[in-house]
């Protein structure tokens, strides 16, 4: 069973000013409605587990999904013995042994060194199971309800909660819904109450206590619906059950490799893809779906999906669910219409709804992929009129659609009085190309046309004497003292380093802008080579992404960010990819691990996750939209990828040692394989790639066929 190679706390060792991963030790069933954690501090803010930590406070039950987004609909519970003076965390908590404790994507078990307390928790879609085992004879299970809460004892078995809390949210009344049923009968202070920042302690006298809950979004009654659903279930069915879903998506790709440290690098990361989006839809009585729509404050029919920026995750999270997953793939793309349907644009950063962060609206990039893979062609029409508001039309909430619209449409950039204005209008370039992509599917010929044309804009802010994309004010005029290492401001999360390549739908057109694959080498080269230094002025401080990508030698490749995910790819476009086979193979080996350390970065939702998972593969889908993948450097021995459509891909590389730093040649089913991309028509036909891999470059001369998609 995979999940038992898997320890949560991959990722989990950060602090506010340095993320190596920014991630929390998720034990739930995969794109759970609900996450569990334990609390080790409530004294850091959205930092409340570190792995080094001794201290536990209780089961967090969470849907954070990032501490720069804040948690939602949290609260915890805590196995307590005996009489304490007070009931707050720091007169309850207890200390626990990390090393003696179990961190499972399927079930967390701890054991509390202050009360002799062992307690597992097995979660399931939507409630799940805690059981706890006492040493003594007045035990209990207390209840921290942080925010508004309400809490009414229904028997003497029974209990139900209601917690209102949240980081950012449309309805100011947004409320989670619990309802505890205990195997064992148990007494309280007060049947009822309600208030702010409370307790609830739920006392007796047994040594074995088990709780089922069921949680919603919806209602007290549908909480109670879906705790009615598990009634019957034993822990043990409640744990066969999760190991049984996660086992179905991890064992989709299998790994073969001599070192098996790497194998197990390769399924911390592939469990970390199927966290986020979180289901936030239910079934009703009739098994229909049905969701809570913050915006109405009303309960609609459909499925829906949250936590989720679409600027971190439409690079690699959901390129993977295409070939692996696509029937979950579906499923989200409905829900995202949904939230178009409901608010009027489609969403950017859902958190639980509408946070309106990051430039760009990079959704339309999971919808073109979609479009060009043939995967919900008959949600396309309604996603093109869609995309084509937010290209067009101005929204009067800032949260939602594109900011600058009409001046982007007005000066074809978003000019420098808007904050990032470089990604805004990169970003804005590349969803046009979406949109153009999309209209093709459709036969809309006169769509394609306009924003494939619109897909150029990103020639207006390039300045061929420095190399770089450079903010314009609206006479055409660029920023003045510009300095190449300068983050923040005009750039989101960067300099003009990591912020003047992402051109992806047209590498072959901004290669013509440098003037030759000459003179766009010499500054690949660059970029490659020269000290990972940065200027803080744009920000005024140094922010955790500076620290970052400072932290590892890679020039100013910061793949520490998703900025820069694909600039080890744009030796490809130039017909040098033994330029970036050792490099790739370095980064992967070099920055990702296993351990609570094992991101060099905020790993965010599972795109840095997916990007380690592609490039550990040997191709990555640096645009999508074009229903390409670019060749890389594979790093096992074997995988086998069991694909949606019903066959399977094997990829072997051989010999494959550490001095093997170069792709040599390629077959795909026993051919040679001169491209320098694969297409995903041909990839999900299954068969067998074979990569021969060498100790020096194999440099070729390429075909014009050869090249991976660009516009010119």
């Amino acid at each position: 069973m995979l999940t038992q190679t898997i320890d949560t706390r991959h990722g989990t060792a950060n602090q506010y000013s340095f993320s190596n991963g920014n991630c929390l030790p998720y034990t739930g069933v995969p794109f759970g409605m609900n996450y569990f954690a334990p609390q080790t501090t409530d004294q850091k803010g959205s930092w409340w587990f570190h792995p080094e930590d001794h201290t536990f406070q209780g089961y967090r039950l969470t849907h954070q999904p990032s501490p720069w987004m804040g948690d939602f609909s949290h609260l915890l519970f805590t196995p307590v013995s005996g009489k304490f003076t007070e009931r707050s965390l720091f007169h309850t908590q207890s200390s626990y042994r990390p090393a003696e404790s179990i961190f499972r994507p399927t079930h967390l078990s701890i054991k509390q060194l202050r009360y002799g307390i062992q307690s597992t928790i097995i979660p399931s879609m939507y409630g799940g199971v805690l059981t706890m085992n006492y040493q003594q004879n007045e035990n209990g299970l207390l209840v921290t309800l942080p925010g508004r809460y309400r809490y009414e004892v229904l028997d003497n078995q029974t209990v139900a909660l209601e917690v209102i809390n949240f980081s950012g949210c449309e309805d100011s009344d947004f409320t989670i819904y619990l309802v505890l049923h205990l195997e064992h009968p148990f007494s309280t202070e007060h049947t009822q109450e309600q208030g702010e920042d409370g307790t609830l302690l739920l006392s007796f006298t047994n040594q074995q206590q088990v709780v089922r809950f069921g949680t919603s979004f919806i209602s007290q009654k549908q909480a109670q619906l879906n705790l009615a659903r598990e009634q019957a279930l034993q822990p043990n069915d409640y744990l066969e059950q999760s190991q049984n879903t996660w086992q179905d998506l991890l064992q989709r790709i299998e790994i073969e490799h001599h070192d098996a440290e790497q194998v197990a690098t390769f399924y911390h990361n592939f469990y970390r893809t199927f966290l986020f989006p979180q289901t936030f839809y239910e079934r009703d009585e009739n098994n229909q779906a049905i969701h809570y729509d913050t915006l109405s404050k009303q309960v609609r029919s459909g499925v829906l999906y949250t936590n989720n920026g679409f600027w971190d995750t439409y690079k690699t999270v959901y390129p993977l669910y295409s070939l692996i997953a696509q029937e979950k793939y579906e499923e989200m793309l409905e829900g995202f219409l949904n939230s178009y349907n409901e608010t009027g644009f489609l969403p950017k950063w859902l958190s639980p709804d509408e946070r309106g962060l990051m430039p760009g609206t990079l959704i339309d990039a999971v919808i073109a992929d979609a479009a060009v893979k043939q995967i919900r062609t008959d949600l396309m029409p309604e996603f093109l009129t869609a995309m084509k508001k937010a290209a067009t039309i101005q929204s009067e909430n800032p949260n939602y659609g594109r900011q600058g619209t009409t001046d982007y449409l007005k000066y074809g950039y978003v000019p420098s009085d808007y904050h990032e204005s470089v990604n805004h209008t990169l970003d804005y370039a590349y969803s046009d190309f979406c949109i153009s992509q999309v209209s093709q599917t459709l036969g809309a010929t006169e769509d394609a046309a306009y924003y494939q044309k619109q897909a150029h804009n990103y020639q207006h802010i390039f300045d061929a004497e420095t190399g770089f994309m450079r903010a314009k004010d609206k006479q055409g005029v660029f920023r003045e003292n510009f300095l190449d290492i300068r983050w923040g401001k005009d750039y989101a999360e960067g300099s003009s380093w990591q912020s003047s390549f992402a051109v992806y739908q047209d590498f072959a057109g901004l290669i013509q802008q440098f003037g030759s694959k000459e003179v766009f080498e010499e500054k690949l080269v660059r970029l490659c080579n020269q000290a990972p230094t940065f200027n803080v002025e744009g920000y005024g401080f140094e922010i955790h992404e500076m620290s970052e990508m400072a932290a590892v030698e890679f020039g100013q490749l910061a793949i520490s960010n998703q900025p820069s995910f694909h600039y080890p790819f744009l030796f490809s476009y130039i017909g040098k990819p033994e330029m970036a086979q050792p490099l790739i193979k370095q980064l992967l080996t070099q920055t990702f691990n296993t351990s609570p350390s094992g991101y060099p970065g905020d790993e965010d939702n599972g795109s840095m996750a997916g990007w380690y998972i592609f490039n550990s593969l040997g191709f990555y889908p640096v645009t999508p939209g074009s229903g390409e993948y670019v060749l890389g450097m594979p790093l096992f021995d074997k995988a086998t990828i069991h694909l949606s459509s019903g066959t399977s891909l094997t990829i072997e590389s051989s010999p494959n040692y550490p001095q093997q730093q170069f792709l040599h040649q390629v077959l795909r089913n026993g051919q040679e394989y001169n491209k320098l991309f694969y297409s995903h028509a041909d990839l999900m036909n299954g068969g067998t790639i074979f990569n021969q891999l060498g100790i020096v470059p194999n440099a070729r001369k390429y075909q014009i066929d050869d090249y991976p998609f660009s516009l010119s």
